[in-house]
This record gives structure tokens, C-alpha cells and sequence, in this order.
């Protein structure tokens, strides 16, 4: 019986990697139960048994490999970690995105599309940003429209970036062609998200002064009278 497991997880695994392949060379329009089997070397029987028809396998793929999708539900409860967690969300975003072509192909079919699967996905995508959008503004205290609109312009400024690179050079003389070009993208990302916390940090060390400078005056009136 574990090994029948182990069987089954290994095919679904080549059945899923043949469907990545097709993605990144062809595109999604091309993924088809007789391409999928004859680049994964898996019978249409199994791959009709295992994910039923193409879509519920398209739908697999895209749960297995999207990184919104996968996000892990944990976050910091101290709000001086929030900075670094954030960083290190977004590099990695960029990270993955750049370096799967089937997903940069699962971003640009998005924007030509409007089916239930891209419906599907695009929800379980806004899940998590509700999610994301929620445990930041209560870390921190600001309003949910103003962390939505900072986490989407960062998020929606990597994928076109990312959906760029393949086809030009340079955008606003960063060279998206090499690594130092992303690199100055994400410290650019880095300073607004310590910019952000850094003017809130300000704001509150104000407000400490000014409790502190009441409660110290009323102490110095109450000693007088």
C-alpha cells in the first residue's frame, strides 16, 4: 500500500513537471491529455485517473507551483520584525517568478483570459492578499486601503518587471538582463518598506514625547500646588 503511494506521488510528479515543460514552451493553449502523456511518458488513462480532465490538471499545476497560492500562514507578532518579513516576501517572490517560465507564462495567459480556472486561481490569490492585508494593518495599526494599495503596487510592479525580462534588455536603464538590475529593484523595494516604517516609527517616538512631556508637567503642577 506505501509503496502503491509512493508509485502514484512519483507520476503525478512527472505528470505535473510535463505539464510545466509544455507551459513554458508552448503556453497553456497547448496543454492537452496527448501532449501531457507524450511528454510526461504517462498513459492518458493514469492522467485521466489521477486529475480527471485537463482543466482539474491545470488547476493542479497552478496549486502546486504559485507562490501566492503556497504563501505560508505565518507571520510575525512583533510589529520590528514586520520590515524584514516583508523584504524577504517580496525577494522571493521575485525569485521564484524569474525562475519558473511556465508561471511567467501562467501571468501573461491571465491577462488574455477569463475562465473558471483563472477565475479559481485569481480568488485563492485575493485569499491570501485579505489575509496578508488584515495581519499587517493590526501588526501595525494603519488602514487596510493603505496596506492594500502599498502591497499591490509592489506585487503588480515584480510581475510586469518579471514579464519583461524576456523580451527587453533594459526598462528605465535598469539592465533586467542581469542579476544587478534585479538586485537594484528589490533594495528599491527594501527602502520604501523601511521608508514606510521608518516615518510610523517617527510619528509614534513623537506621540511618546509629547505623554511623556504631559505626565512630567502635571507631576512638576501637582508638586507646586
Amino acid at each position: 500500500m506505501e509503496s502503491e503511494t509512493r508509485d502514484r506521488a512519483a507520476t503525478e510528479k512527472r505528470i505535473l513537471e510535463g505539464v510545466g515543460k509544455i507551459i513554458a514552451e508552448r503556453g497553456f493553449e497547448r496543454v492537452g491529455i496527448n501532449a501531457v502523456s507524450a511528454q510526461s511518458g504517462v498513459s492518458k488513462v493514469l492522467i485521466y485517473r489521477y486529475f480527471g480532465a485537463i482543466d482539474d490538471l491545470l488547476v493542479a499545476y497552478v496549486r502546486q507551483y504559485d507562490y501566492w497560492i503556497n504563501f505560508p500562514r505565518k507571520f510575525p507578532t512583533r510589529r520590528e520584525e514586520l520590515p524584514d518579513f516583508l523584504k524577504k516576501m517580496f525577494r522571493r517572490y521575485t525569485e521564484q517568478l524569474r525562475k519558473n517560465p511556465a508561471l511567467k507564462r501562467l501571468h501573461r495567459w491571465e491577462l488574455s483570459s477569463n475562465n473558471a480556472i483563472v477565475e479559481a486561481l485569481r480568488q485563492q490569490r485575493e485569499n491570501t492578499g485579505l489575509w496578508l492585508i488584515e495581519a499587517v494593518s493590526k501588526l501595525t495599526g494603519n488602514d487596510p486601503k493603505d496596506v492594500a494599495t502599498q502591497i499591490s503596487i509592489i506585487t503588480t510592479s515584480i510581475t510586469y518587471l518579471v514579464m519583461l525580462e524576456d523580451f527587453y534588455p533594459k526598462y528605465n536603464t535598469i539592465p533586467l538582463d542581469k542579476e544587478e538590475g534585479w538586485e537594484q529593484i528589490s533594495d528599491a523595494f527594501d527602502a520604501l518598506i523601511d521608508q514606510r516604517f521608518k516615518k510610523q516609527s517617527c510619528w509614534l517616538v513623537k506621540i511618546m514625547k509629547l505623554l511623556l512631556f504631559k505626565h512630567v508637567n502635571k507631576t512638576i503642577m501637582s508638586y507646586r500646588f
